[in-house]
């Protein structure tokens, strides 16, 4: 399942990440990557999504949702 799929709300665990390098670059300096828990805040119209990685909101696009393959966190 990716980010992309998943519900507002809930809790997840990162599995992998499948994007552009160097943008897989400035995800690992914010501290999304592997086993980092992500929450989904808010998700908007146009496919872009409001998530807490390591207590910080940020904003990610769809086509970036869509690369990180993630489960649901305990």
């Amino acid at each position: 399942m990716t980010l992309h799929d998943g519900k507002i709300g809930n809790a997840y665990q990162v599995q992998s990440i499948d994007i552009d390098m160097s943008i897989k670059r400035r995800l690992e300096a914010i501290g999304l990557i592997e086993h980092t828990k992500v929450v989904i805040l808010n998700e908007k119209r146009n496919g872009s999504m409001i998530i807490r990685v390591r207590g910080t909101r940020w904003a990610i696009g769809r086509a970036i949702a869509k690369g990180i393959t993630v489960k649901e966190a305990a």
